[in-house]
This record gives C-alpha cells, structure tokens and sequence, in this order.
C-alpha cells in the first residue's frame, strides 16, 4: 500500500452550483413553494428509457431502468399542480426567474443569448414526474476572481428543481412533489488547478455573488455543489454529486483524485494476470450448496427465497482486495455497484472466511464452480430476476477497469467526505428539444435592465451592514452568509433606533451563533419560524422577557415541544419577575449563604450567581441579578 500525495496526479476541479431562486411561483406554473410534509395527494409511475431523436439510448437512463423501481408521488394542492403531476402541460416561464437569472449572468459577465430554447434533459429517477427535466441554456463565458485567481464560467442556466426524495422501501421509490418546479440557476465552471484548501474559497465567492443579489432563496437545500475532477493520467472527468456543506469540498475532491489514481493501478495489476471472462462457466447457483452456511446474511437471503450465486474469476486471486491506496480497492468498487441494485452487499474471496462463511463453505465452493488457488471469486444474494442484471454489470465494470481504467461515472459525496457510484455518466443522447414551449426573446431593454441591476459586491454590503448596524466585520460577514439575513433587515425596519434591548450585536449572536449551536444539539430549526424569531425580540424590547430566556424559548420550539413562543414560555415556566420581588428573592439566598459570604467575601458572588441563575434564569436578566448580588453581599460585609 503506497502513500497517496494529490500534488502528484495533477488534479482539475470544475464546479456546478445549483442555486434555488427567491420567487413567488414555481418555473412552468403558478404554485408557491412550500416546504411541507403534509401530502393528501398520493399517485404512482414506472418509468421507462426511450430513444432521443437520433435513436439512442442514454446509458444513465439504462441504467436506472435495470434497477426495475416503482416510483410512488406525494402532493400537496398547496404547492404543486397538474403541471407536477405531469397531466397539464407547462405554462409560461416565470418573469422573475428570468429577470434574476438575468442578473446573476451579467453579473458574471456571461455572454446571454438573444433567444432561448428550452429543453428536455432525461432524468429516469424518478426525481422528474416527466422523465425530463427542463432546462434552458440563459450564457455562456465570464469570469469572476477569487484572491487574484480568475475562475472562468463555462455556462449559466435556468432549470427546474427536481422533486424531494423521501426514500426507498423495497422496489418502491418515494418523491415528494413540493420542491419539483422551483427555478433553479445552474452556473458550471471552467476547469481550474488550485491547491484543495482553496476550492472552499472559490465556491464561497460564487455563493456570495448570487446571494448579494439578494434574490436567491437560502438555507440548507436551498443551493447545491457538484464537483467535476479528473487527474492528469485519467483522461475522463468524474462528476461528484451533493456536495451539501463546502467544508466537505476538499475533503471529496482528495478522496475522487485518491479513488482515480488507484482505479489506474489496479488497471495495470488486472492487465498483468491476464484475466479473461468466461461467459460460459462464469456463475453458478449455490443457494442449495450453501444452505446450511452459518452465515446470518446467507441463511436472511434465503428465507427470503433469493438466489445464492457464485461467480468465479481466473487468475485473479488477491485482485479484489487489492488496495493501492487506504480505503480504495477492488472490493469496494463492486460492492458500490450492487448496493445501487438494492442489494445489501457482496462477498468476495479475500475477504473470506469471515462473517460466517467458515472454511469448509470455501472449499466446497472451490470445487463446486471448479477454481483453484490462483483464482477469486464472489457470492451474490438477490431476486431471480434481479441476479443475472447485477452479475453482467460486475463483469462489465471489471472489464471497463481492466481496459479502460476509470469508469465514466456520475458520483455521490458521502458525508465522511468520499464519494460512491450513482449512476453511469449521462451521454449527448440526454438532451432534446422541448416542444411543448416557444423559444424565449431576450430584449435588449432586459439586458440593459439587468445590467442596471447587477448588484454590490460581497466586500461592498458587508461594509454596508457594519456602518447601518454598527456590528464588527464578522458578525457582519456571518449574518450575511446565512439564511436569515432577510429577517435580520426585517427586524430593524419597523425601529426608529437600534437602542432596544434587542440590539444589532446580540441578535445576529443569537441567529448565528445560539440557533446553529442548538443545531449542532440535534435540535430542528425549520420548526422555529421567523415569525416566531421576530416576537420574541419584539418581547425582548419591550421588557416581557429576558436576553437568558431566548435560548429556553428557542431551544424549546427546536425540540417541537412548543410551536409558539407564548406556547414555549408556558412550558417553560418563563415569566419576568418584578424588580421589588426580585430584591427580595435575592436577599433570601445571601442569608442563606452567610457562610459562604463569611469565607470567600466579595468573590462568594460566582458561586451564589449559580444558585439565583438556577432559581432564576429567563426570569431577570444576569446583569440584574449580578447587581443585586453584589450589593447585599457589601451590606451583608459591612455587618460582619
């Protein structure tokens, strides 16, 4: 196993951001998006690949035929329509996304076309209700710099957003129709060659771009990164999907570099032992042979009636746990590719015996598919129907390693930072014309229109919110980058003056530092509503809570026990005690403490500042409570 250096391989990175717009209906229709998980709609699809007009099949979309799934919709009439439901045909484009789409292009100094055609790209997931997703291609060209780095722009376009998954049970495949439709900006890219720890850096700057439009929806989902990298000796490019956070940016793209280099060697390993596929004696069926294994997972396949079979590999013993670099191996490839089909995962000769797979089952399968020391093999469960599809696409995967090196595939980023196989690479057989909407006229008064309209720079409104609302540069730059910006500005709108309780300072500290730590708690955010944020500051204000009480309150809607801030103060007991009550609550536990005071003085204030926060935390403010303090323990002194 050798030691993997990226700076070695020679690594090109592209990107495409997919960025969902701020408008008031979907793309093709009048639906407002919603995010909602209540459904009373519910209807079903199986969805096939067919030809493009040039009479081909697009290899992604025959792949995912194979997988044989039945795909289940869930809707809401509050968020989707016939148009979603594919019963209707598509209205007119949506202004606004245009405008915006608009914007963004000139203000990446993208060359926009004067007529655009909408297309169909074909999209057999599942995730389309249509088998297409429409798409129009808006520029192409342009540039931003990222630290005196030019990133060039490969191309800018204006899609629809894909339907929400909500999983998988058995062959069914299940989709919510609420995101389907939303506008969706696409911007891909050149090809670039910087250090991994700089990429963070360049996507950061694209989003900052869109997000000074202040036009592009926000939080998590609400945009995407998909990664493009190839490596010098590869000569494919490798599309990574669901890059969701950007602090998983480098870590995906060392992982993709580390995978391909080591697809190249074990190339070269496989083209040494000179393995031929025997399409004739390749398989056989063990489910018999094997049916008193001791392995859990053997004996689980076969109450469920699934076919055991042993698929046999010349000359390739070691092959399969092969591993060039940590982490990447032979093994692992195969087993992606099965899991994909539904299958749990695939036994292969040097990982056995193990998983009680015992000796004697090696032996007796050595003999039964008439293999020797020199060759591999591997055991594979599924349906009948399933198990001859699963093994051709194993032996063609090896094939493709062995001749080819790196499969052209479409990949996934997982969340540890690596990235396994989706689906093969989409072909020119994907895209056709859209035929059931005109091309689209670009005036020369919208260009000039957007061109008006391209927005500050990044540097630029975050000067602007540290002036307006006298916060320093990082809190400015972290409420800028988050999702509640908006609400930010909405809050101080309706004020003549930021000299409430609730001022700039400490409520940007609450929306990016107290709400993403009670994340981190794994407490849900999307059940705290702005509505909710807006009137517990507007209480803060005037003076019907206190500052400690907003985390109660807060963390309290987070962890659905509440769904209201006047329902969460209940719960929580919070009510704001009077200031005469308060002197008293007080002077009570510094007579109670009088030995404590007696030993430690002025500095028995910390230990006694715990026991009133306990008695009294959301119901005064600490400063309050500090002071009281401090003033009876002096009287208490001064008495001793």
């Amino acid at each position: 196993m050798s030691e993997f250096s990226i700076n070695d391989v020679g690594v090109k990175v592209g990107l495409e951001i997919h960025q969902q717009l701020a408008t008031n209906k979907k793309l093709f229709c009048n639906c407002i998006p919603t995010d909602t998980e209540e459904y009373s709609i519910k209807f079903q699809r199986r969805l096939r690949a067919a030809k493009s007009e040039l009479g081909e099949y697009d290899p992604a979309a025959l792949f995912e035929k194979s997988k044989s799934k039945s795909i289940t919709y869930y809707a809401n009439p509050e968020s989707s329509c016939l148009v979603e439901q594919d019963e209707e045909p598509p209205h007119e484009l949506d202004d606004d996304a245009k405008k915006i789409t608009l914007i963004i292009a000139s203000a990446l100094k993208s060359e926009i076309f004067s007529e655009i055609y909408p297309m169909r790209k074909t999209v057999v997931d599942g995730s389309n209700t249509t088998g297409f997703q429409r798409t129009m291609l808006i520029s192409q060209g342009g540039s931003y710099e990222v630290e005196g780095t030019k990133i060039g722009i490969q191309s800018i376009c204006l899609e629809e957003d894909a339907a929400k998954n909500l999983g998988d049970e058995g062959i069914i495949r299940k989709f919510g129709l609420e995101r389907l439709g939303i506008p969706l900006v696409e911007i891909a890219t050149e090809p670039f060659e910087v250090e991994p720890q700089h990429i963070k850096k360049i996507a950061l700057a694209l989003g900052r771009i869109l997000r000074s439009t202040k036009k592009v929806k926000r939080g998590l989902g609400s945009i995407r990164q998909d990664v493009n990298v190839s490596i010098k000796d590869g000569g494919v490019v490798i599309e990574v999907k669901g890059v969701q956070q950007l602090d998983q940016l480098e870590k995906v793209v060392e992982y993709e570099a580390k995978r391909q280099q080591g697809l190249l060697e074990i190339s070269k390993e496989l083209k040494k032992r000179d393995w031929i596929h025997d399409k004739e004696n390749d398989r056989k069926d063990i489910t018999e042979l094997f049916s008193k294994c001791k392995s859990k997972i053997i004996q689980n396949a076969i109450k469920k009636e699934h076919k055991i079979f042993g698929i046999s590999f010349k000359k390739m013993a070691g092959m399969f746990g092969f591993s060039p670099y940590e982490g990447i191996r032979l093994g692992k490839e195969i087993a992606e590719l099965v899991r994909f089909f539904g299958i749990g995962g695939v036994f292969h000769s040097d990982e056995l015996p193990n998983y009680g797979v015992e000796k004697i089952d090696i032996e007796n399968l050595k003999g039964f598919i008439k293999i020797n020391e020199e060759d591999a093999f591997l055991i594979l469960a599924a349906t009948d129907e399933k198990i001859h599809v699963v093994i051709n696409q194993i032996i063609s995967r090896i094939e493709f390693i062995k001749n080819n090196g790196i499969p052209i595939d479409t990949r996934l980023a997982t969340v540890k930072g690596e990235t396994k196989f989706l689906r093969p690479r989409p072909g020119a057989a994907r895209m056709y014309p859209e035929t059931d909407i005109p091309p689209i006229i670009i005036s020369k008064k919208e260009l000039e229109s957007a061109k008006e309209n391209i927005p500050k720079s990044w540097g630029e409104s975050i000067l602007e919110l540290q002036t307006k609302y006298k916060i320093n540069s990082q809190l400015a730059e972290q409420i800028f980058d988050s999702k509640y910006i908006e609400l930010f500005e909405n809050i101080f709108q309706k004020r003549t003056s930021q000299n409430g309780k609730a001022n700039a300072t400490f409520i940007s500290s609450i929306l990016c530092s107290t709400i993403p730590s009670l994340e981190r708690k794994g407490l849900n955010s999307k059940l705290l509503k702005n509505e909710e944020i807006k009137k517990t500051f507007e209480m803060l204000d005037s003076g019907d809570i206190t500052k400690e009480s907003i985390n109660m309150i807060f963390e309290n809607i987070m962890a659905g026990k509440s769904k209201t801030t006047l329902e969460a103060m209940k719960n929580t007991s919070i009510e704001v005690v009077k200031e005469s009550d308060l002197e008293g609550i007080i002077k009570k536990i510094v007579e109670k403490n009088q030995k404590i005071i007696k030993n430690q003085k002025e500095r028995a204030i910390g230990p006694l500042m715990g026991v009133a926060m306990k008695e009294l935390r959301g119901k005064a403010s600490g400063e309050m409570i500090n002071n009281l303090l401090l003033k009876n323990i002096k009287n208490m002194l001064k008495d001793i």
